[in-house]
């Protein structure tokens, strides 16, 4: 699986996180700047995209989610926590019970 990330400037811990739940390739865009992001085209085995809403401009977030719709690709705004993507990730990506997640957490929702 294929995970697109944009916005956000460390996410080490994010990207950890989502390769533990199954995603093979994660690219980053900073999308800080008003002229860098929104030129970027999605690459095209992106299975999801997942936006961190406080280092994101509005022109960016919504290009990306329109764009993400067109394409039919679970799109994710959440804010930098690990704990929020964590659980709008397992949320939209329908993982529902430990058998069908990777993390590895016994049942600990505490553990990520």
């Amino acid at each position: 699986m294929s995970v697109l990330i944009i916005g956000g400037d460390q996410i080490s811990q994010i990207s950890s996180m989502l390769e533990d739940l199954g995603a093979t390739t994660i690219n980053h865009w900073d999308a800080r700047k008003k002229s860098s992001a929104p030129k970027k085209k999605v690459p095209q085995d992106t299975d999801c995209i997942v936006m961190i809403t406080s280092f994101l401009n509005h022109n960016t977030m919504l290009k990306y989610k329109n764009e993400a719709k067109k394409k039919n690709i679970p799109f994710i705004c959440t804010k930098r926590s690990i704990s929020c993507v964590y659980e709008e990730y397992v949320k939209i990506m329908g993982i529902k019970d430990c058998s069908s997640c990777y993390a590895n957490c016994n049942g600990d929702s505490n553990a990520k």
